[in-house]
């Protein structure tokens, strides 16, 4: 019955966004006594506020349904760029960015981007995009890891060494402040554990329910995937990237936005896709695809020229976000 399926959508919905924010703080604590530096703790926690999305990415994927879950990845990230970034910027009227945190992380997610596009569109297949995404995620997170000290291991010009040291060390000041956690301890591994659990299970219904009632109206599965469960699986980022931008951590905000993205295609479309398969793209697809590239390259640019983004900047990555909305709906 779809009334049954909309009240478990709704409530998988909220299950799933309190149950994420309590897994990202309690990983962000066990992240703290691992040593690990903060632009870690900004990845930890990143993917797990991708938890909803990955879980019903994967979810759809293993029931065939790869329209639904190609959609909530791709669909994701469109949104994460208006929901964490351009909301973040009109909520707190000015994000002041550091330009080489916008070039190193920005690098990074422009080079996910087109080649989650290229896989997408089935010009490399789903391992060899797999392979030339591991081959810039690798050395990102080495420099993070070690706060850029093991720079000199790339082999780089002194120069370029010295640029990488000092854009991870205006990041980790960023983030500092904004994600520094207490130390965790057996309660919190507990806690991960049961969380994970929820959030997962969560995120299964979500799926099954969204696609049941897309099914009741005739709505296309892309539509349900790169819409409805691509926005309200993405809440917990868009809720935590938004407090940080209010409160003038801007490059946490986008180390948020930008490594939500990343592992949004990493661990929800080309891991589970290297076993299951893509199938054949479609033109809402495509779409969200080339959407995703583009509004992507467009807040970087912003975010580049204007040394952050201000509240006219962010209405206009909103704008692209609705613009993508009306034309995705109409094709």
């Amino acid at each position: 019955m779809v009334g049954v399926d909309l009240v478990e959508l709704v409530l998988g919905a909220i299950l799933s966004l309190g149950t994420s924010l309590l897994l990202v703080s309690r990983l962000e604590r066990l992240g703290e006594r691992l040593g690990l530096s903060e632009a870690l703790l900004g990845v930890v926690a990143a993917l797990a506020a991708d938890a909803p999305e990955i879980s019903s990415a994967v979810t759809a994927l293993v029931h065939r349904q790869r329209a639904v879950g190609a959609g909530v990845v791709l669909g994701s990230n469109v949104f994460n760029l208006a929901a964490l970034l351009g909301l973040g910027a009109v909520v707190a009227g000015w994000v002041v960015l550091h330009r080489r945190v916008v070039i190193l992380a920005g690098s990074v997610s422009m080079w996910i981007a087109v080649v989650a596009l290229l896989t997408f569109l089935g010009t490399v297949s789903p391992a060899l995009g797999l392979a030339l995404v591991g081959v810039v995620m690798v050395p990102y997170i080495v420099l993070l890891g070690t706060r850029g000290r093991r720079a000199s291991w790339f082999g780089l010009p002194r120069r370029w060494t010295l640029w990488l040291r000092a854009a991870v060390s205006e990041e980790e000041q960023e983030l500092y402040p904004a994600i520094h956690p207490r130390r965790g301890g057996p309660l919190d591994v507990a806690l991960v554990a049961g969380a994970l659990v929820v959030v997962v299970g969560a995120s299964v219904v979500m799926e099954r329910a969204g696609s049941a009632v897309g099914r009741h109206y005739s709505v296309p599965e892309i539509v349900v995937g790169g819409l409805l469960l691509a926005v309200i699986t993405s809440l917990p980022n868009a809720v935590a990237a938004v407090y940080l931008a209010a409160k003038g951590r801007g490059a946490a905000a986008l180390s948020t936005a930008l490594n939500s993205n990343v592992l949004n295609v990493v661990a929800g479309l080309l891991v589970p896709a290297v076993w299951l398969g893509l199938g054949r793209p479609q033109a809402q697809g495509m779409l969200i695809a080339g959407c995703y590239v583009g509004l992507t390259a467009c807040t970087l640019a912003l975010a580049y020229a204007g040394r952050g983004l201000s509240r006219l900047s962010g209405s206009v990555v909103i704008g692209g976000y609705l613009a993508f909305v009306a034309v995705f709906l109409v094709i």
